[in-house]
């Protein structure tokens, strides 16, 4: 008995093993699980969870493998999970049984529901049955009345379309005096399909009276569209109505094409009248407004006309895009030629504006020309050209102030000062005209069109190298204004200018300290300008070597003034080949005053000085006296003026022997230094030419053979200059050193070399000393 209430329950736990097994087993179609046979021959504890569990199989392995404890440990493990599988299972069954009883009352108010529902189908069902065989009584009935009905209204409407065609041919004449041409069109192309199957017919006179009309609205269409008088816009709707009567409209669309382009070629000139703005600025505002709006009216107006003409005519996008580039081409042609007149920065800006809100306008209508780009590109040229026309302009200023002064010094227009006016004057065109390009290149920089925001960095490279390209030509302007070959100098213009004039030695003296005040001044001002103009771009200075330019003109000032002594000494020398060339040396009588040409010579320094003083600064150095000398207190050679022992001697073999010894001995004890380095200053330049010219008298002298009195003559000229140049010089000592020299050499060409006396000198020296003066006293009387 006991056996038998058993059974059940291992039924049951065998079933609940099987579904748990179910759940936790893995399939057994995977590749590689072992076979049944397999399982059973390696059994292992971890088989009681597979689906060829063998429970007989399994007690004796863990009867084998376990100790008296581990059974008992297992036994309460197993005890455990039994107990919360059971939980498990009441829970699962719980929640079905939940579902289960919601489902049966579900049902059980379905079926209280549907009860009565068969009744009320049936009774709409005779109803709608009872409306049918009601509407088909009344439809029946009034069968015949509709189609009669139906009749008359197909007979009216026909009627109506006859009463259409007949009336036509009026419509027609009243469309063409009102110039209603399209309504006129509509009622053509509405009564066209009943012309095309009627029309040889019945309707004959009207087809004949209709094409007439239609003949007449053709002509004045055409008329339209190559009337002058008329928008674009009516001309384009004209050609659509052609399009719609089966007008051949391909001749329409070449001509109606070349007014567009004669419509461009107006459009241009309007924009060359808007860039002649007035100087005055209220004026040039008022006058740019009123021109810009009829600009923006006429380019709007050509905007539509490409609209209207690219809706009518497909696939002519490529003509219109060659028309839309042509008119940026044709703005910056005006813009090209605004820059050769020297166009200001407001006006380019103005003008760029202009041109950026028409490719933005065209841009809309015709994007596939990309005109921003293609303006893009036209703009870079356009801001290089400025830029290098600005230049070119400054360059051409600054050649402009020289040739004036130039002339200046030369007549003497009433000048007086003219130099230091030249100076002064070409200072300022460098300085002021490089402030005022910088004025106009940051103008265009601070604006903000979107054209030039795309160019800024551009821009900015591009004032750079030209301030560096331009100095570079200033630089070799001046080396060609001086007469000097200058074959990388590329201006044509100012090479045929300079060509066949002389310029003065005053002007290369100018040029000189100008570009001494290039590179002192204005080359480091314009360089901070350009580093705030600059600022934040990540463009480079103004060279890439700075020093490189300021190498140039020191150069080049060191140079020009090397150039204007080369020129006032060559100048002297002319006037002393001529002094020795005229008399005759050996018969030359007894002097009796100081030559007349000691007097040019003092001219010729006096000009020298009025020049230097006009233009350098006085040095700081102190005047190098005998007594301060660092080289020889005398001459090199033996001063017969000073040396009384020799000048008393009467055999002149003697003297001249004396002569050559002491000049012997005093060359090797001691070197005079004659010329040093020329300074930027008036006594540098001045004892310079001093030197230089006694060095040249000293030349021409040992050229000539001289009897006593002309040799007499000589020491009475150099006394009488030495007095006068000691006031003049720095350095008293070379001066007189070269003085000396002077003597020397015309005592050793003199057949008898017998000096005057030193009281005799000095009455003929005071004696012209008083002529000077009150020749000088008369001239600033008169």
């Amino acid at each position: 008995m006991e056996l038998e209430g058993a059974l059940p329950m291992d039924d049951k736990a065998k079933r609940m093993r099987d579904l748990l097994s179910s759940f936790y087993t893995p399939d057994q179609s995977i590749p590689g699980s072992p076979p049944h046979n397999a399982v059973s021959r390696f059994a292992t504890l971890d088989t009681i969870n597979t689906t060829s569990f063998d429970a007989d199989q399994y007690m004796n392995l863990l009867v084998q493998k376990s100790s008296l404890e581990g059974l008992l440990q297992k036994h309460v493990e197993m005890s455990a999970e039994i107990k919360n599988l059971d939980t498990d299972l009441q829970m699962l069954v719980y929640e079905n049984y939940n579902k289960f009883i919601s489902a049966t009352d579900t049902i059980k108010k379905m079926k209280n529901n549907i009860v009565g529902m068969e009744t009320n189908m049936e009774q709409l069902l005779e109803k709608i049955t009872s409306v049918q065989s009601r509407s088909d009584g009344v439809n029946t009935s009034l069968f015949e009345k509709r189609e009669h009905i139906e009749k008359l209204h197909r007979t009216r409407n026909l009627l109506r379309k006859v009463q259409f065609i007949y009336d036509l041919p009026t419509r027609l004449q009243k469309c063409i005096k009102s110039e209603a041409y399209a309504d006129a069109v509509k009622f053509y192309t509405g009564a066209t399909p009943i012309f095309k199957a009627y029309g040889d017919s019945s309707f004959l006179d009207c087809k004949r009276a209709s094409e007439e009309a239609v003949s007449v609205i053709i002509k004045n269409l055409q008329g339209l569209v190559f009337s002058d008088s008329e928008s674009i816009q009516a001309r384009a709707e004209a050609v659509m109505l052609l399009k719609k009567l089966d007008f051949p409209v391909e001749n329409l669309k070449v001509k109606l094409f070349e007014k567009l382009k004669q419509f461009l070629v107006d459009l241009d000139l309007e924009y060359k009248e808007l860039t002649n703005v007035p100087v005055n600025v209220d004026e040039s505002i008022n006058q740019n407004s009123a021109s810009t709006t009829t600009h923006e009216a006429s380019v709007h107006e050509f905007a539509e006309a490409i609209r209207a003409y690219k809706a009518i005519f497909l696939h002519s996008e490529p003509q219109l895009c060659n028309l839309g580039q042509d008119l940026v081409k044709k703005h910056f042609e005006a813009i090209h030629q605004q820059i050769m007149k020297h166009v200001r920065s407001a006006d380019l800006l103005a003008m760029l504006r202009i041109i950026w809100t028409d490719v933005l306008l065209m841009d809309e209508v015709l994007p596939e020309a990309s005109l921003p780009d293609f303006a893009l590109q036209h703009a870079r040229v356009a801001i290089k050209d400025y830029t290098c026309s600005t230049f070119s302009r400054l360059l051409m200023n600054i050649s402009d102030t020289l040739k004036k002064y130039q002339f200046t010094v030369k007549e003497e227009m009433g000048v007086e000062y003219p130099l230091r006016a030249a100076l002064e004057a070409s200072k300022k065109s460098v300085i002021q005209g490089s402030m005022d390009a910088l004025m106009d290149f940051r103008l265009l920089l601070d604006e903000n069109p979107e054209l030039l925001l795309k160019l800024r960095d551009l821009t900015i490279g591009w004032v750079h190298e030209g301030f560096q390209d331009f100095f570079r030509k200033l630089d070799g302007y001046f080396l060609l204004l001086s007469g000097k070959k200058n074959t990388a100098f590329q201006d044509v213009n100012l090479i045929e200018e300079t060509q066949g004039e002389k310029i003065s030695a005053g002007l290369v003296l100018v040029l000189a300290q100008l570009t001494l005040y290039i590179e002192q001044t204005a080359i480091p001002r314009i360089r901070e300008e350009l580093a705030s103009l600059s600022a934040g771009g990540g463009v480079r200075g103004l060279a890439t070597d700075p020093a490189e330019i300021c190498r140039i003109f020191r150069s080049s000032g060191e140079s020009f003034l090397h150039l204007y002594i080369k020129m006032r000494t060559q100048k002297i020398s002319v006037l002393l080949k001529k002094r020795f060339a005229a008399p005759n040396w050996v018969k030359h009588k007894e002097p009796r005053e100081v030559h007349m040409f000691v007097d040019l010579l003092r001219q010729e320094l006096d000009e020298i000085r009025s020049e230097v003083k006009q233009i350098l600064p006085e040095g700081l150095t102190h005047k190098h006296r005998r007594n301060n000398s660092n080289g020889s207190t005398t001459s090199s050679r033996s001063n017969p003026l000073r040396d009384d022992r020799l000048l008393t001697r009467s055999n002149t073999q003697k003297a001249r022997s004396q002569l050559l010894e002491s000049h012997l001995a005093k060359l090797f004890k001691q070197k005079m230094e004659i010329f040093t380095k020329v300074e930027h200053t008036q006594e540098s330049v001045v004892t310079t030419i001093v030197k230089l010219s006694l060095k040249s008298f000293q030349e021409f002298v040992r050229l000539q053979t001289f009897n006593r009195s002309g040799f007499q003559q000589i020491q009475l000229d150099i006394h009488f200059l030495r007095t006068t140049l000691k006031d003049i010089t720095e350095d008293e000592a070379a001066v007189d050193f070269l003085l000396d020299e002077v003597i020397v050499s015309s005592a050793e060409r003199c057949l008898d070399a017998n000096p005057l006396e030193p009281p005799v000198m000095d009455r003929l020296v005071q004696a012209k000393l008083a002529k000077t003066s009150e020749q000088g006293g008369d001239e600033k009387s008169k």
